[in-house]
């Protein structure tokens, strides 16, 4: 199983996402990848994805996250003990979200949605200072990332797979030349 975790203002409906959902399905693998919307509450985002996961055994469970979703991933992945996958992670997302505290909008939509400074605080909570047993991760971290230090990344995530690009973009436009092996080290 699968579960993928977006970014902020991001949705199902972003590139890697649907990438991802279609190569699941030419696999015939469509029923092992899930990927919700996530609510912009960091504790409720993490109280859905725990809940779509609940009964999956940990050595059968990968977590794929992007961006915040990796902030996200990253505190499941300790807490459930499963593999995770990286793309381009917040580290510390906390201190640049704070500037998105009010009313915005998704990417993918005009869906207008709150961010609310309390959300902050709930960042705060699902910190993971340092990652425990790296051989569970994977990170996959782009030196031309225009909004993220890929040199954070790969400090945070030491001692784990790392796979960095010399270039490319915080959205990883060029994402298809990765999938497999996103996926090899998914399904490992």
């Amino acid at each position: 199983m699968i579960l993928y975790l977006h970014g902020f203002r991001s949705s199902p409906q972003s590139f890697k996402a649907r990438r991802l959902r279609e190569t699941m399905a030419a696999r015939n693998q469509s029923d092992q990848f899930l990927c919700p919307q996530l609510p912009a509450s960091p504790r409720e985002a993490a109280v859905l994805a725990l809940d779509l996961v609940a009964g999956v055994d940990a050595s059968q469970l990968a977590l794929i996250g992007s961006s915040l979703g990796g902030y996200y991933a990253t505190a499941l992945a300790e807490r459930l003990g499963c593999r995770a996958v990286l793309l381009n992670p917040a580290v510390s997302p906390a201190q640049a979200l704070e500037k998105h505290i009010g009313t915005t909008t998704a990417w993918h939509s005009e869906d207008a949605f709150e961010f609310k400074a309390g959300y902050i605080t709930q960042l705060a909570a699902l910190a993971v200072p340092q990652i425990t047993r790296p051989e569970r991760y994977f990170l996959l971290a782009a030196t031309g990332d225009e909004v993220l230090d890929w040199r954070m990344m790969t400090a945070h995530y030491a001692g784990a797979r790392q796979h960095v690009i010399d270039g490319s973009d915080h959205g990883l436009s060029d994402f298809d030349q990765y999938i497999d092996e996103v996926l090899q080290f998914c399904e490992a």
